[in-house]
C-alpha cells in the first residue's frame, strides 16, 4: 500500500511518527508525498492547546476529503488529538477510518492490514505506561539533523497542562538505547543530535537517579560523527551545578536551551503550580551567562493566565527588558479541558489576552533586532541546511539556532554550499530574525 503521512505538533510527535513509518516500511508498504497517490494517509496529530487542535482538524478533514476521488482511501488519525479525543473523532468525522492512540503506535501495521480486511471504524489505545520507549525509526528530517528522544510523558503538574493526561508520567529511555540509537543516527550522517523530551533534565528521575542526563550526555559527546548536541525544553528548577558543568565539559553540547518558564510574578507561577520563583529564575539565568559566556537563551511566556492582574502583567513586560533574552515566544493563555487552571476563577477575555501577549512580543521585537544588529560584522560558525530555490540563498544555522523554531543564517555564495557541512560566514546584514552573510574563505 501507499502511504501518505501528515505529520503536526512538536518534534517529538516526529519521532513517534518516524518510528511508525518505520514499522509501515517494514511490512512491506511505501510511501509517498503526493496525498492523493496514497492508498492510506495518516495523519499525525497534535492537540496541545487550541490552535493545534484547529489545525489538527482542518488537516484529518482535508485528508478525508480525498475520498471523493479513492473512495476506498482509509484514513488513520495518530498523536495527541486522536489519545484526547477518540470518541469524538469517531462521532463527529465518520469518514476516519482508524483512531490510534499513543501507545499503539507500534499496532500501526496491523491497523493497516485489518482495514484492508474489510474492518472499519478501528480504534486501538493501551495503556499510558506502555507509551512506546524507542524503537526502529525513519528520519523524518534532512538528513543531517535529528531528533533524540529520550523519555516519554511528564511528572510537572502544571496547571495550564495536559499533556500528562494525554501522555502519562515520566518513563525515561533506558540510556543504553539512546546511546545506540545516537550511533545509528551518526552513522546514517546526522551531525545533530537534538535531545527532546517532555523535561529532558528530569531524565532518570524515575528510576530514583535524577541528573542521569549529565551522564547520558557525557556518553553522547564520544560518538563519532556527532557534532552538535542540542538541548530542548530544559526546566528552570532542574538547571543544577552539576547540569551546566556537564554542557561545559563536553564540547559538543551547544551554548543553547531553551527554557520554558512561562512567567516570572511569584504569585502566578505558584498558581501555576510552577516550582520557581522569580529570584530563582534570575539566580539561574544568570548563572548560566555567567558559566557559559555567549549561551543562546530561548523561553516561552503565557499571557492572560486566569487573575493575571495588570500589575502582574507589567511585572511580566518588566521582566522580559531585564533579562533580554535571545529567543522568545509569548502566547494568550488557553483554557485546556480537565486542566486545573480552566477551572479557576478571574478567567480573561480573550481580546485581552491577546492584547497582551502581543505586546510582551512587541518588547522583544526591540531587543530582537538590536541583538541581531549587533552579529554584523561577526563571523559566525554554521550548519548548512540546504537552499532557497526562490532567492538561491543557501540557508545555515548558527549554534544558537534551531531548527524551524528559530533564525537561519541566509549566504550568497557562487560556490556551492552542501547541506550538513559547516562553513564560517561573514555577517554583513540582519533582519529581526535572520543574519545575511558570505563564506568566509
Amino acid at each position: 500500500m501507499k502511504i501518505a503521512c501528515i505529520s503536526l505538533g512538536c518534534p517529538k510527535n516526529q519521532v513517534d511518527l518516524d518510528v511508525m513509518v518505520h514499522i509501515l516500511l517494514s511490512a512491506g508498504h511505501e510511501t509517498v508525498a503526493d496525498l492523493g497517490e496514497a492508498d492510506v494517509i495518516l495523519v499525525n496529530t497534535c492537540g496541545f492547546i487550541e490552535s493545534a487542535k484547529t489545525e489538527a482538524i482542518e488537516n484529518i478533514l482535508e485528508a478525508c476529503s480525498y475520498k471523493q476521488a479513492n473512495p476506498n482511501l482509509k484514513v488513520i488519525v495518530t498523536g495527541c488529538l486522536a489519545e484526547r479525543y477518540r470518541s469524538q473523532i469517531e462521532e463527529e468525522i465518520p469518514e476516519v477510518d482508524a483512531v490510534v492512540g499513543c501507545a499503539s503506535n507500534k499496532a500501526i501495521d496491523s491497523i493497516v492490514a485489518r482495514l484492508f480486511n474489510g474492518e472499519d471504524h478501528l480504534e486501538s489505545y493501551g495503556l499510558k505506561k506502555d507509551f512506546p520507549l524507542g524503537g526502529k525509526r525513519v528520519i523524518g528530517t534532512p538528513a543531517h539533523y535529528a531528533y533524540l528522544k529520550i523519555a516519554e510523558g511528564c511528572n510537572n503538574r502544571c496547571h495550564y497542562c495536559a499533556i500528562p493526561a494525554i501522555r502519562g508520567p515520566l518513563r525515561s529511555r533506558d540510556m543504553a538505547d539512546c546511546v545506540a540509537e545516537a550511533r545509528w543516527l551518526a552513522g546514517e550522517g546526522v551531525k545533530e543530535l537534538i535531545i527532546v523530551a517532555q523535561d529532558p533534565t528530569a531524565y532518570g528521575e524515575d528510576w530514583g537517579k535524577p541528573g542521569s542526563i549529565c551522564e547520558l550526555l557525557d556518553k553522547l559527546n564520544k560518538i563519532n560523527g556527532i557534532e552538535w548536541i542540542r538541548i530542548m525544553y530544559a526546566y528552570p528548577e532542574r538547571i543544577t551545578d552539576d547540569f551546566i558543568a556537564a554542557m561545559k565539559r563536553n564540547e559538543k553540547v551547544l551554548p543553547y536551551l531553551d527554557l520554558p518558564i512561562q512567567h516570572c510574578n511569584d504569585v502566578i507561577l505558584k498558581n501555576m503550580n510552577r516550582r520557581s520563583n522569580r529570584a530563582e529564575l534570575l539566580e539561574v539565568i544568570g548563572k548560566l551567562r555567567r558559566e557559559i559566556p555567549g549561551i543562546t537563551l530561548r523561553t516561552t511566556l503565557i499571557a492572560g493566565f486566569p487573575g493575571e492582574t495588570e500589575e502582574q502583567f507589567e511585572d511580566l513586560c518588566n521582566f522580559v527588558k531585564e533579562v533580554r533574552f535571545d529567543r522568545l515566544g509569548c502566547f494568550a493563555y488557553s483554557a485546556e479541558e480537565n486542566t486545573v487552571a480552566a477551572r479557576m476563577e478571574n478567567q480573561i477575555e480573550q481580546e485581552v489576552k491577546e492584547r497582551r501577549a502581543e505586546l510582551v512580543m512587541q518588547i522583544q521585537t526591540g531587543i530582537m533586532a538590536q541583538k541581531q544588529a549587533e552579529k554584523v560584522g561577526q563571523t559566525v560558525h554554521v550548519l548548512c541546511d540546504g537552499i532557497d530555490e526562490e532567492n538561491g540563498l543557501y540557508l545555515c544555522r548558527t549554534a544558537g539556532d534551531a531548527p524551524e523554531g528559530d533564525g537561519n543564517v541566509c549566504v550568497s555564495s557562487e560556490e556551492p554550499l552542501y547541506p550538513g557541512e559547516f562553513y564560517d560566514i561573514l555577517v554583513e546584514d540582519s533582519d529581526l530574525y535572520d543574519l545575511y552573510g558570505t563564506v568566509v574563505k
